[in-house]
């Protein structure tokens, strides 16, 4: 399921250049969030959710003090978001992967980390992680999951997909995993476009993943 929201719970400008993966895509990987988390919220359900970020994932991510402290009405969605996004067929290096790309276009330093943070609880192949942005020609992806790629690409960049885009993503999934993908693609952009305009930068959640290991 990852540890996004585990435990509770774009019209960004485009450019024809994707940063590396290895790389910062801007600087909110150390901006200060423009609203400032709110490390004792009101809400019990809120602190609770606090308690049990400390105890899961060894700190409370910013997204939560930030975002859900102050709309602690979402933490329902939330978590439903996330136990649906654990109920897909889809394969786990597959999504991982696809979410990655997404918040490496949109420039979400915070996607990116957390992503990443998965992959190394997931032990997804360190090969295709360093080679994402070169999925169309490394050998390290078959023909399928350079038809998801794509097809995320296309879709978080133009809300849309080209006729030959689909054909090929049809000649590997079936009707389910196309939509699972097409909403995978579409909740990682609206976790991006939580992340970003509030400058909530990365939490160095690969550090934490590493030190548990």
């Amino acid at each position: 399921m990852g540890m996004r929201y585990s435990l509770i719970i774009s019209p960004f400008p485009m450019t024809d250049v994707v940063t590396p993966l290895n790389e910062p895509t801007t600087d909110d990987a150390t901006e200060t969030p423009r609203l400032a988390p709110i490390e004792d919220p009101s809400s019990w359900k809120t602190r609770l959710t606090y308690t049990l970020a400390r105890w899961q994932q060894g700190t409370v991510i910013t997204p939560l003090k930030v975002v859900w402290a102050r709309l602690p009405e979402g933490l329902r969605l939330a978590y439903e978001m996330n136990k649906l996004e654990g109920q897909l067929t889809l394969d786990s290096e597959l999504r991982l992967l696809v979410k990655e790309l997404v918040a490496t276009i949109n420039g979400c330093a915070f996607c990116q980390d957390i992503a990443r943070a998965d992959a190394q609880t997931e032990d997804v192949a360190p090969e295709k992680w360093e080679a994402l942005l070169q999925y169309e020609s490394h050998s390290a992806f078959d023909e399928a999951e350079r038809a998801a790629l794509t097809y995320a690409e296309d879709v978080t960049r133009s809300v849309d997909a080209e006729e030959d885009t689909f054909d090929a993503l049809r000649a590997h999934f079936d009707e389910r995993e196309i939509v699972e993908l097409t909403w995978l693609v579409a909740l990682e952009n609206y976790y991006n476009l939580l992340n970003r305009p509030l400058g909530i930068g990365s939490d160095n959640l690969c550090a934490l993943t590493e030190g548990k290991k």
